[in-house]
C-alpha cells in the first residue's frame, strides 16, 4: 500500500486541505499519517506527552477528562472532518488536557505537531493558514464550553428533594 498517496487522498477529503495550495498539501502531507482506529482503541491518555494534532475522516472520537471524586466525564465528541489535539500546535501546552478514545471504527489523519510547527515557522503563508483554522477551533470549543457552563449552572442544585 503506498501511505504517501493514503494520506494525500485522505487530506482531499478535508475541507480545512481543500484550499491549499498543492505545495502546502505536499508540505502537510510529508508530516502525515493515516491511523485507522477500532472503537475502544485509545488514541491518547490525559497528562500524556503531546506529539499529533488529528482530524477525524471517517467514525467519532471521545474526548474525556478526569474530575476527582466524578471520575471520567467525555467533555465532547468528535465528529468526521472535526479536529483535536489542537493544543499540541501551540507553543506552552506539552501535555494532553484530556484523553481520547475511538468510539466507533474509522480512521484519523495524525498530523506532527513539532514539525507542523516548524513548517507553519519556515512558510509564513501556510503558518496563516493553519493558525487561522485553528483560531476557529479554539473559538468554536469556548462556545461549546461556555454554553455546557451554562447549562451546568441553570440547574439549582436541588436539596433534600425540593
Amino acid at each position: 500500500m503506498d501511505y504517501k498517496a493514503e494520506t494525500i487522498r485522505e487530506l482531499e477529503k478535508i475541507p480545512w486541505f481543500q484550499e491549499i495550495s498543492p505545495d502546502h498539501l505536499q508540505k502537510i502531507a510529508d508530516i502525515s499519517r493515516v491511523r485507522h482506529v477500532r472503537a475502544g482503541e485509545v488514541l491518547f491518555r490525559e497528562g500524556d506527552v503531546e506529539d499529533y494534532l488529528y482530524i477525524v475522516v471517517e467514525g467519532r472520537v471521545a474526548l474525556d477528562i478526569f474530575i476527582p471524586h466524578r471520575g471520567k466525564i467525555r467533555i465532547y465528541t468528535v465528529e468526521p472532518m472535526d479536529v483535536f489535539g489542537w493544543s499540541s500546535v501551540t507553543p506552552i501546552i506539552r501535555k494532553r488536557t484530556a484523553g481520547a478514545v475511538a468510539v466507533m471504527d474509522g480512521s484519523v489523519v495524525a498530523i506532527h505537531s513539532e514539525k507542523l510547527r516548524e513548517a507553519c515557522d519556515e512558510d509564513h503563508d501556510l503558518g496563516y493558514i493553519v493558525m487561522r483554522r485553528l483560531a476557529n477551533i479554539v473559538a468554536s470549543r469556548l462556545l461549546v464550553t461556555r454554553l455546557q457552563l451554562l447549562d451546568m449552572f441553570a440547574q439549582p442544585e436541588v436539596k433534600n428533594g425540593k
